[in-house]
């Protein structure tokens, strides 16, 4: 995949590592489910969920929505080209501010709407905004990025 500078978010993740954005995951889940659906997986699941040892195929149904869902988490565009929540506090704060991304704010160390990012990238942004910040765009791209980090 090319590198590209618009590609890193406001929040220091970069989109092009992202699984909505590289649509691994929702072509993934898409393929499955067609796949369950010509094989009529869910007579398989329905007779198999009758026995002890298959009992969690009584959630057949529930996994099937949860793979359509994992289907439309697909983004095409990226945080700067307007992909991304419509809702992000992180984006709108840096726009309101006037600033290409918050490695550029002085706040950034102790900002709680970074917070926000902690479940699912734990502190990966952070490690990314502290390296756009030293090594600029051009080098944090070319660079290691983080798209989670464990918090020590």
């Amino acid at each position: 995949m090319v590198q590209d500078e618009n590609l890193i978010a406001y929040c220091g993740l970069y989109c092009g590592d992202c699984h909505g954005f590289s649509g691994k995951i929702p072509d993934l889940a898409r393929d499955l489910r067609k796949e369950l659906r010509q094989s009529r997986y869910e007579k398989f699941a329905e007779f198999i969920s009758t026995y002890s040892f298959g009992k969690d195929f009584k959630n057949y149904e529930e996994c099937y929505r949860v793979l359509g869902t994992m289907v439309k988490f697909r983004c095409r565009k990226g945080c700067r080209n307007g992909g991304g929540s419509p809702f992000c506090k992180i984006r709108k704060c840096s726009q309101k501010k006037g600033i290409e991304g918050c490695w550029l704010c002085e706040e950034f160390e102790s900002c709680e709407k970074l917070q926000f990012l902690i479940p699912v990238h734990g502190d990966a942004h952070m490690k990314n905004l502290r390296a756009i910040k030293r090594k600029g765009k051009d080098g944090f791209v070319d660079g290691k990025r983080l798209w989670y980090s464990r918090i020590k």
